[in-house]
């Protein structure tokens, strides 16, 4: 009996406290305490571009971006002095786009 009542004592306990250190509970971040980009570059295609699977010539072709797209850097690679490719990620609308739709690839500049 006292067993029992102990258990629940400690299972109402921790529903009633646990909850407010849970990200979605009482405590909020600050929004300095949130990582945000702070260094974002933007590209926007001038020409129809291929995007490839890794910096390389001869990687797969995963698709070709047409004039306009607009693209976010998110590292640069250096294979040469002539030879510079770029990591992007397409924008896209998460919530409504395929999940299997290709978001991210190499380009060469």
């Amino acid at each position: 009996m006292i067993n029992n009542l102990l258990k629940n004592f400690c299972l109402i306990t921790f529903a009633l406290i646990a909850p407010i250190t849970l990200p979605a509970g009482g405590i909020q971040k600050s929004l300095n305490q949130n990582k945000f980009l702070h260094n974002t570059d933007e590209i926007i295609l001038s020409s129809n571009t291929s995007l490839y699977s890794y910096p390389q010539i001869h990687a797969k072709e995963l698709l070709v971006l047409d004039v306009g797209t607009t693209l976010l850097v998110l590292r640069n690679w250096r294979v040469s002095k002539s030879e510079t490719w770029v990591r992007v990620e397409l924008a896209s609308n998460k919530f409504f786009d395929d999940p299997n739709k290709i978001l991210k690839g190499w380009i060469k500049m």
